[in-house]
Formats: C-alpha cells, sequence, structure tokens
C-alpha cells in the first residue's frame, strides 16, 4: 500500500505550479542526485532538458524552464531566498553559464538547451528527460510530475515507483478510513496522527504542521499587503491588497499574528465574511503566481482554498481556536487529499481543474467540518458534497500563466468548502446517498473522458476564447 503522508500532500514551496514548477525543479534535484552517485557531475560538460506534452506547452507560463535551472543549480525550493530566484536565472542567462548541483561550471544557453516537445510520452502528461554529456558518454534519466509536487519515474514494470510504509492504519479508501474511525472510536485526524507518529516524533509532527501553518499565514499576510500587476504578461492587476484594505480600516497590527487578531474585531456581516474568504485565496494565489512561496494544498493552482477556509475558522467561526485545532484542520485535510491522489489524480493535466481545485475544496471541507464538531462520517459526507460541485471543471489557463481563471477559482472552491461542510454538519451521514469513494471514482472516470485540451495545456476553453490581445 502507497504511504503518503499529509506532510507529502502540504509541502512547502515557490509557485506557479505544482506540477509545473515544484514537479521540474524537484525532478532536477533527484537528476542531480543521480550523476553524483553516478561520479559524473565533475566530467559533465552540457546538460540538455526535454520537456513534453503538458510540460512544454504551457511550461513557459508556469516557469517550468526556471524551475529546472534552479533545480540544476542545486537550489532547494523549499528554503530558497524567494528575491534570489531572478538574481540565479538573470546569472545563468547573461553569462550562458550554469554553476550545475553549485559544483561545476558548465556552459548552458537556456534557448537550446531546454527543448519544448509539444507530444507527449505515453506514460503521463508531464514528462521530463535530462541528458548529461562528458567527452565520452551520455547519461539520460525521464521523470513524471505527477501533480502536487510529486515526482515518479517509470519502472520496468511500467508501475509507479511508490513509497512504502508500515502506517498502524493503511488507507487507500473513504470507507476503510471510516472503518478504522468506527474501530478505534477515534477522529479522522487522530487516525492521521496514529500514522504520522509511525514516521517521525511528536514534537517533529507538531513543528512542521506549525511550520506549514505560518508559511500560508505568512502568504495571506504578503499577498494582502502588496500592490501591482502581476508578471507574465496578461496585466493581472493583484485585488488582494485593495480589498483588504477596504476590509481592515484603520485597526493597527504590525506582524501576521497580529494582524489574525485585529482581524477577529472587524465586522463579520454575511457579505464580509464573503469578501475575507475571497481576499484570503485571492492572497496566496497572488503571491503563487508572482513565483512566491506557498503551501502545496494539494497542488499550487489551488493553494490558496484550505489557508482561506483555515483562517475563516480562526477569524470569523472560533476566535478561542488555537494550534490544537490548526493541526487537526491540517491533518484532516491531508488524509482526504491523499485519497483522491490514490483513487485519482491531483494533477491537472491529468483531470482538469476538478482534480485541483475541486480536490482542495474536498480537503478543506472536510477539515472545517471536523473542526466545527462533524462525526467521521459528516467529514466524508463534507468532502463528497464539495467534489460533487466541482465534477469536470477544466483547467484552461490564459496564457498557459496560473492566473486567470486560476487565482480566482480558489475564492470559489474556498465558498463551496464552507457551505459543504455546513451542509454536511446539518446532515444524518446515513442518508447520504453518494458515498466519497463513489465521487472520487466518478471524477476518475470524468478525467479519463476529458478531452485533452482541457487538461493543462491552453488549447481549449477560455484560453483559446480569450485572446491575450483582449488582455
Amino acid at each position: 500500500m502507497e504511504c503518503i503522508s499529509v506532510f507529502d500532500m502540504l509541502k512547502i514551496g515557490v509557485g506557479p505550479s505544482s506540477s509545473h514548477t515544484l514537479g521540474p525543479w524537484r525532478a532536477a534535484e533527484r537528476f542531480l542526485e543521480k550523476i553524483r552517485k553516478q561520479d559524473l557531475i565533475d566530467q559533465i560538460i552540457r546538460v540538455k532538458v526535454d520537456l513534453f506534452g503538458s510540460l512544454s506547452l504551457t511550461g513557459k507560463g508556469h516557469a517550468t524552464d526556471l524551475a529546472v535551472m534552479l533545480g540544476l543549480s542545486g537550489a532547494d525550493p523549499e528554503y530558497i531566498p524567494v528575491e534570489s530566484i531572478d538574481v540565479i536565472i538573470s546569472a545563468i542567462k547573461n553569462k550562458n553559464e550554469l554553476f550545475l548541483g553549485n559544483e561545476i561550471i558548465i556552459p548552458f544557453h537556456a534557448e537550446n538547451d531546454i527543448v519544448f516537445n509539444r507530444n507527449f510520452l505515453p506514460f503521463h502528461a508531464n514528462g521530463i528527460t535530462f541528458t548529461a554529456y562528458t567527452e565520452t558518454t551520455d547519461f539520460s534519466e525521464t521523470y513524471y510530475s505527477i501533480g502536487g509536487g510529486f515526482v515518479v519515474q517509470e519502472n520496468e514494470n511500467n508501475h509507479l515507483e511508490e513509497i512504502k510504509c508500515a502506517f498502524p492504519f493503511p488507507v487507500d479508501k473513504a470507507s476503510e478510513l471510516l472503518a478504522f474511525c468506527q474501530q478505534e472510536n477515534k477522529s479522522i485526524s487522530e487516525i492521521v496522527y496514529e500514522n504520522e507518529k509511525s514516521m517521525r516524533t511528536e514534537e517533529e509532527i507538531h513543528n512542521e504542521l506549525l511550520r506549514i501553518w505560518d508559511t500560508m499565514l505568512e502568504c495571506m499576510y504578503i499577498g494582502c499587503h502588496t500592490e501591482g500587476i502581476l508578471p507574465g504578461g496578461l496585466n493581472v492587476r493583484r485585488r488582494a491588497y485593495d480589498m483588504h484594505k477596504n476590509l481592515i480600516g484603520v485597526l493597527p497590527y504590525d506582524s501576521p499574528y497580529s494582524w489574525l487578531q485585529i482581524i477577529r474585531q472587524t465586522e463579520v456581516k454575511f457579505r464580509q465574511i464573503l469578501k475575507w474568504v475571497s481576499c484570503f485565496a485571492l492572497s496566496v494565489n497572488e503571491v503563487n503566481a508572482s513565483l512566491g512561496r506557498v503551501v502545496t494544498a494539494p497542488t499550487n493552482g489551488s493553494a490558496g482554498v484550505i489557508p482561506a477556509v483555515l483562517m475563516y475558522y480562526l477569524v470569523i467561526e472560533n476566535h478561542e481556536a488555537n494550534e490544537k485545532q490548526i493541526k487537526q484542520f491540517l491533518m484532516t485535510a491531508g488524509e482526504i487529499g491523499s485519497i483522491f491522489k490514490k483513487g485519482a489524480t491531483i494533477s491537472a493535466a491529468m483531470g482538469g481543474c476538478q482534480a485541483e481545485i475541486g480536490v482542495s475544496s474536498a480537503m478543506a471541507a472536510a477539515a472545517l467540518c471536523e473542526v466545527m464538531g462533524g462525526t467521521p462520517e459528516q467529514v466524508l459526507v463534507a468532502a463528497e458534497i464539495a467534489m460533487e460541485h466541482h465534477l469536470g471543471l477544466t483547467c484552461d489557463p490564459i496564457g498557459g500563466l496560473v492566473q486567470v481563471p486560476c487565482i480566482e477559482r480558489n475564492t470559489m472552491g474556498a465558498i463551496k468548502a464552507i457551505n459543504a461542510a455546513e451542509l454536511a454538519l446539518e446532515t444524518d451521514a446515513k442518508n447520504a446517498k453518494v458515498p466519497l469513494d463513489k465521487v472520487v471514482n466518478t471524477m476518475w472516470e470524468t478525467a479519463k473522458d476529458m478531452n485533452a485540451k482541457y487538461k493543462e495545456t491552453s488549447e481549449g476553453g477560455l484560453a483559446v476564447g480569450v485572446n491575450l490581445v483582449d488582455c
């Protein structure tokens, strides 16, 4: 059985895309590791990168080429100072040199050494091949970015290389998760916690969950306090800044955490709640669109949904909430996301935007339902409701950028998650007609039936219905 930790589903990285930026970046790191093990790095005179399928078709808009260069340079997306990204990329392009693995300088001409191939490899829509050349030989490896920053290779038996572990409560399906909850008389987050303890100490789990939350909070804070135009050529104006300024008024604060406390003092009529949730979601994805640091949840394109819903819970729904509820929320969200990854996909290149916004909305709905007192049965109902109303959602980014319609879709996913949680809390789960596992299966069947031009290729939908000159 495949082991997926909450820290696999919620990863810290750099935008704008988990599958097209973070994934290729991680693939480059893995390739570096391979050539080091082969004792080749000191002999390399050239590196070539071939992008295939969706990585090629929307790679420029998703900064895939930049991610590859950063990864080959030895930079880590989780810790690199985001302000140094432009410095590294400019140096590579201006000097036509790459400091490979931060060990050896080799010639590197980005225009020639990163090749955008429009054809798809048969194994997955997001294929990337690295080739390292020496004076006497060459060494190639092919990787697949399968969504959410996960990177795999195709092995000899044409199966994914799975990470295995011995969880005390192994889960592939929602029905299995529910059975464990009933058997152990535990909530979903408690089951997840027991699984996590098989890999990490309680202190490590505590610290990592709060580091994820701190990153989410800082991302929202940065997004709400940054104005201007997003990069990429669409001239999309940031909206979180103006929306936040109108909502917050003149109340004083000087840090993300004091900001959170101040928001609790603001007016919370229905319209203001809608605006606050939308503002939180917009802020994250505007940061994501500008190569900022976000939490992949479960992808970068859908990174705003979970922070927005958790922030809603903290500043509007429960002013007494603390670290306990934050950890509970994140663990529940991560487990629901893993069920979708195992049973369907979290890659828009495979399943359209239902695999990103739909899954993030289901994760957020389930997590919100649990912290608001829902039973495990109601939590799964919340996830089902949220996904049910995202089925068939296409991925059609204009210009291949994670901006239009991606940023607004995060606000819709967050609002739907809150609505789904509330509906689930008012539902007797015995009367629910559609189990979560059926929705996961249906989503996957829908993904397979979806036309390829609606799967993150920018060859259909809004991506061709709206011309760049219109923007």
